[in-house]
């Protein structure tokens, strides 16, 4: 970590408490930075010694993971009325958190890190990072028309939305979108009188699906790590450990007896 954080983004990622909490304790006087008493918004950088009480504080190692989120999972930490959450498929590294979200009844590729800056540079729609989509939907496969009234935009309730690509699928479509709004592409493709049954996120960016089945999961090497940097508009050195294509999850979810593969199978998953 070369930036410079504010003490409670530092804490935050060192999973001591989530922003809100970490200020707090700023404000108790619990945290000290270089023997200090911390001050709110204050910046730190590696170099620093953060105590909170008394306790020293150290940054774990920057991680980026890419787990194939199996339908039916729940894409939070905690929740009451969730079933199955995607935590539960993955190891317990602090400050873990998704990079965006998929619902409960979608599939795919759904990237994990502990470095919020990252998130942000991948999430926001300004910095432009692709996601593509592959959809199937109850009335079958979009006619070319169709696709270029996605391209051209459709009005949604929280405001316009439209496809950078959309390509006719059997069965569906293939989709690529710079934002990604609750629910956005099963409301996009909802104004145009289709709904989907089944929803694959292939990609973001230049990372895929490559070498997952459904509820496994894989550290992204640091050169995938700096692709996805570029790909947001800013290369950066990493410092993370050597990841790669390591596959974990010994036991793969299997949903509806299809296998990862079968997914794959129409040829138009990159």
């Amino acid at each position: 970590m070369r930036e410079r954080l504010r003490l409670q983004a530092f804490l935050a990622r060192a999973g001591v408490a989530s922003r809100r909490k970490a200020e707090d304790l700023i404000r108790k006087g619990r945290v000290r930075v270089n023997g200090a008493l911390a001050v709110l918004g204050q910046r730190v950088g590696l170099e620093d010694v953060v105590e909170v009480d008394g306790r020293r504080v150290v940054l774990p190692e920057p991680v980026v993971l890419a787990l194939y989120k199996p339908r039916g999972y729940t894409t939070t930490r905690r929740d009451p009325h969730a079933e199955r959450t995607v935590f539960a498929l993955l190891p317990p590294i602090p400050g873990l958190h998704p990079v965006g979200r998929l619902d409960r009844d979608s599939e795919g590729l759904l990237l994990f890190t502990n470095d919020g800056d990252l998130t942000l540079r991948l999430t926001h729609p300004r910095y432009g990072v692709r996601k593509v989509y592959r959809v199937w939907t109850k009335e079958g496969t979009l006619a070319e028309a169709v696709c270029r009234r996605l391209e051209r935009g459709v009005v949604l309730e929280d405001g316009p939305a439209r496809a950078l690509s959309c390509k006719p699928a059997p069965g569906g479509a293939l989709l690529t979108l710079r934002e990604g709004r609750k629910r956005e592409v099963r409301r996009m493709l909802q104004a145009v009188g289709f709904s989907v049954v089944r929803l694959l996120r292939l990609r973001v960016g230049p990372i895929g699906l490559r070498g997952l089945r459904p509820g496994q999961y894989r550290r992204l090497s640091p050169e995938e790590v700096r692709a996805l940097w570029a790909a947001a508009g800013l290369p950066r050195e990493t410092g993370l450990e050597e990841g790669g294509l390591e596959v974990h999850g010994p036991h793969p979810v299997q949903e509806e007896g299809v296998s990862g593969e079968g997914l794959l199978g129409d040829g138009l998953i990159p």
